[in-house]
C-alpha cells in the first residue's frame, strides 16, 4: 500500500521559506568543483547503529523483507544482556541494531540533531522485488518519484530504499 503522504508518527509540516538566495551563497562559499576537492578522510560508514526492541522481529524484517543478509550476532560490549547484531547492505557497509532489555526505552520521536532516515541503494530489479515484499507484508510506504520508497521498519525507524546508483541522486551527481 502506498501512501500519498509519510505516515511516521504525527505529521507535521512547516514554512516553506524562499531559500534560493541561502543556498546559492553557501554553495559560492564552500562547495568546490569536483577538480578542487580533497579526498575524504573517511573510507566509509562501518556501521549505522539503530535500537530494536524485538531482534527476531528486526532480522524478519531487514533480512527477510528488504534482503540484507544478517551477518553476525554477539553480546554488546556496553550493557550486559544486550544484543549487538549487524546486516550487510553492500560495498562493505553494515546496518547495526542493539536491544536494551529493560532499559524501557520510548518510541521513535524525531528530534533536532537526531536520525530523520537512512537510504539504501539497491539495484533496480532488488529494489521493485523489495517494494512488492514489502507491500505483500503489509507494510505501509511513501513513493517520491519512482526512485525513493520510504518507510518505518519496526521500531518507527524510517528507511529510504532508493534505486538512484550511490552517489547519485534524482539524476544528479552528489558525490
Amino acid at each position: 500500500m502506498t501512501s500519498e503522504a509519510p505516515e511516521f508518527g504525527t505529521a507535521r509540516d512547516g514554512d516553506h521559506p524562499d531559500r534560493d538566495d541561502e543556498w546559492a551563497r553557501l554553495r559560492a562559499a564552500h562547495l568546490r568543483p569536483a577538480e578542487e576537492r580533497p579526498a575524504s578522510t573517511a573510507r566509509g560508514v562501518h556501521h549505522q547503529a539503530l535500537i530494536s526492541s524485538d531482534v527476531e522481529r528486526t532480522i524478519d524484517f531487514y533480512q527477510g523483507l528488504l534482503g540484507f543478509p544478517l551477518t553476525e550476532l554477539f553480546e554488546n560490549r556496553d550493557y550486559e544482556g544486550s544484543t549487538h547484531f549487524f546486516f550487510d547492505i553492500g560495498n562493505g557497509n553494515a546496518l547495526a541494531f542493539f536491544d536494551f532489555p529493560g532499559l524501557g526505552l520510548e518510541e521513535y520521536a524525531e528530534v533536532l540533531g537526531g536520525h530523520h532516515h537512512l537510504a539504501i541503494s539497491m539495484a533496480r530489479g532488488d529494489w521493485e522485488a523489495a517494494r512488492d515484499r514489502l507491500h505483500a507484508a503489509g507494510v505501509e510506504t511513501f513513493l517520491v518519484g519512482d526512485t525513493s520508497l520510504y518507510f518505518a521498519g519496526p521500531d518507527g525507524e524510517r528507511i529510504e530504499i532508493i534505486s538512484d546508483p550511490l552517489g547519485e541522486m534524482y539524476g544528479a551527481k552528489v558525490v
